[in-house]
């Protein structure tokens, strides 16, 4: 029987529950499983927090993408509740200006009523090239962007585009860390993951072979066995 540890999940952007579907029946066995609400709050602080103020007291912590910067944040916050740390498919550096303007660009066309072309957008760098046509997983972009709606998409661009730079925490983390990402990640390319892994004491980087930025149903079973190796460390 395998030793009971809460497990918290953060979404990225414009991602609800949804996206970690395919791996939660394999996390569910060695702990609680709870997936975190970050569509609430405008900056990376505020989110952490009121994260924090709904999470067990101790846990393990898997971010994605966006859930990776908050991820940080709450390693910033309360790092002794931290038990071991997972950070899919994200990065440890603050926006660029061009990427900052990119992301104003698409909260102006959400506020103006095309978030749907927003989330068209978004879906073709955030799969694998060769799942572009996948209407499977563009419903599955759209149904998220519909869990967060606009107003959520909003704040959430808000708070990544205020995010500090991360880069010197990653020396503070102590706690058993996995770093995974995607082969022809699109969006956070896995350079940036391979920075994180090597920035982080005793890290293990695993890149997942034909996959984008959605590792969990882009490759659900890849993705659950390393997700369940860093639970047995």
């Amino acid at each position: 029987m395998e030793n009971s540890m809460p497990i918290l999940l953060v979404p990225g952007l414009v991602s609800s529950p949804r996206i970690f579907a395919p791996v939660i029946p394999a996390l569910w066995r060695f702990g609680p499983v709870t997936v975190a609400n970050h569509i609430r709050d405008d900056n990376m602080g505020a989110i952490a927090r009121r994260i924090l103020a709904e999470a067990p007291p101790r846990f393990a912590l898997a971010g994605h993408s966006m859930g990776g910067y908050i991820a940080f944040e709450i390693m910033r916050q309360a790092p002794e509740r931290v038990a071991k740390l997972a950070l899919i498919n994200t990065q440890a550096r603050p926006d660029t200006a061009e990427a900052t303007a990119r992301r104003r660009g698409m909260m102006a066309r959400a506020t103006a009523g095309e978030y749907r072309s927003v989330l068209d957008e978004l879906f073709l760098g955030f799969v694998h090239p060769s799942r572009c046509a996948d209407s499977a997983l563009r419903q599955l972009v759209y149904d998220m962007g519909k869990d967060v709606g606009p107003d959520g998409f909003i704040r959430q661009q808000q708070a990544v585009i205020g995010r500090p730079d991360s880069r010197p925490v990653l020396a503070w983390i102590k706690c058993p860390t996995l770093v995974l990402t995607g082969d022809e990640d699109h969006t956070i390319p896995n350079g940036l993951s391979a920075e994180m892994a090597g920035g982080i004491h005793g890290a293990k980087l695993v890149v997942l072979p034909h996959c984008g930025h959605l590792p969990q149903p882009e490759q659900p079973q890849a993705t659950a066995d390393a997700l369940v190796e860093w639970l047995r460390l």
